[in-house]
C-alpha cells in the first residue's frame, strides 16, 4: 500500500509553520526531521498544487514522493555539477577576475547555464580564450581564497559514503578544482577539463582533449550507474544549470540546486532555502 508524502522543509520553518501545511495537506501524520523539516505522511494528492504553493509562500522547499519514500541505502550513485552546486563560485569566471576580465566571462557564463547559448562547448572555448596570459598560479588563489563548498555539500558526502552510494562529480569547469574536491571530499570519481599551460606557467587560452558538455556529463553518471548496477531510481544528480539537463535525465532525483529557471522547470525537485544535505530528508534513515 503506497503512502504519498510530502517532506517540507527550510532554515527558519516553524513548528507551527508545518503542523498549518499539515492540515492544508489533510497529512494523516507529521513527523519532525529535525527542528526545521517534516515528513508529510499519507497526503490527499488533490492538495499537493496547495501545499506547493503554500511553501513557495513560506520560502521552504517542498518535494513530493506518490509512492512513500524510498530508503536512503537503496541510493546506490549520487551526481554532481561543480560550479554553483558543490561549490559557490564559477572557477572560470573568478579566474578571469584575476586577469580584470571576469564581466566580459561571467556574461558568457551566465547566457551558457540559462541555455540561451546553446553550444556550450563554444561558449566554453570563448571564455577560455579570454584566459591566455593568465598565470598558472591563479588556478591556486582561486582554489584557496575564493572556493567555498555550498551549505551541507560535506556532510551529504559523507553521509552518502557511509552508505556506500558511489559518488560522480562532473563539470564543464577545470580538473585543477575537480582533483583537489576529490581528494578533500573522497569522491569515487571525477571528469572536467583540462587548461594548456604552457612552459612559461601562463595559461594558453586553451583547452586540452573533448570539452565535457552536457552530453558527456549524460554519459558519464550512465557509466558509473552501469558500473554500480544502479536503476534510474537509485539515482541521483544534482545540478544548476541547463548543461546538467541531460545528466538529470538520467536520475530520478534529478534536483535543481539554487538553479536557473529552466532547470528548475525541468527537475522533478527544487532546493532553493535549505543547503545540500536536505536531499537526505527525502529518504528513509539505513536501517543498522
Amino acid at each position: 500500500m503506497t503512502h504519498p508524502c510530502i517532506v517540507i522543509q527550510s532554515p527558519t520553518l516553524t513548528l507551527s509553520k508545518m503542523e498549518q501545511i499539515a492540515a492544508i495537506a489533510q497529512a494523516n501524520q507529521l513527523i519532525l526531521q529535525g527542528a526545521h523539516a517534516g515528513l508529510l505522511v499519507d497526503v490527499d494528492i488533490n492538495s499537493i498544487e496547495e501545499v506547493k504553493l503554500l511553501a513557495k509562500v513560506s520560502k521552504a522547499d517542498f518535494a513530493f514522493f506518490p509512492q512513500s519514500l524510498a530508503n536512503w541505502s537503496d541510493i546506490k550513485v549520487l551526481a554532481m555539477d561543480m560550479d554553483s552546486t558543490l561549490i559557490n563560485i564559477e572557477c572560470i569566471d573568478e579566474i578571469a577576475a584575476i586577469a580584470g576580465r571576469k564581466a566580459q566571462v561571467a556574461t558568457i557564463t551566465e547566457a551558457a547555464m540559462r541555455g540561451e547559448i546553446t553550444d556550450f562547448a563554444e561558449s566554453l572555448r570563448r571564455r577560455v580564450a579570454m584566459l591566455e596570459g593568465v598565470p598558472a598560479s591563479a588556478l591556486e588563489k582561486v582554489y584557496q581564497e575564493k572556493l567555498f563548498l555550498n551549505p551541507g555539500a560535506e556532510y551529504l558526502l559523507q553521509k552518502a559514503h557511509e552508505a556506500g552510494i558511489k559518488t560522480l562529480l562532473v563539470s564543464g569547469g577545470f580538473t585543477f578544482f575537480t582533483e583537489r574536491l576529490q581528494a578533500r571530499l573522497g569522491l569515487s570519481e571525477t571528469h572536467a577539463n583540462t587548461l594548456e599551460i604552457d612552459e612559461k606557467g601562463l595559461l594558453t587560452g586553451r583547452v586540452l582533449g573533448p570539452i565535457i558538455d552536457a552530453q558527456a556529463k549524460a554519459h558519464y553518471l550512465e557509466a558509473l550507474a552501469a558500473k554500480a548496477g544502479a536503476s534510474i531510481q537509485q539515482c541521483i544528480a544534482i545540478g544548476d544549470g541547463s548543461n546538467d539537463l541531460l545528466m538529470m535525465e538520467k536520475a530520478y532525483y534529478s534536483v535543481a540546486y539554487r538553479a536557473k529557471p529552466i532547470v528548475q522547470d525541468k527537475a522533478r525537485f527544487s532546493i532553493n532555502h535549505c543547503g545540500l544535505d536536505a536531499v537526505i530528508n527525502w529518504f528513509m534513515p539505513d536501517e543498522h
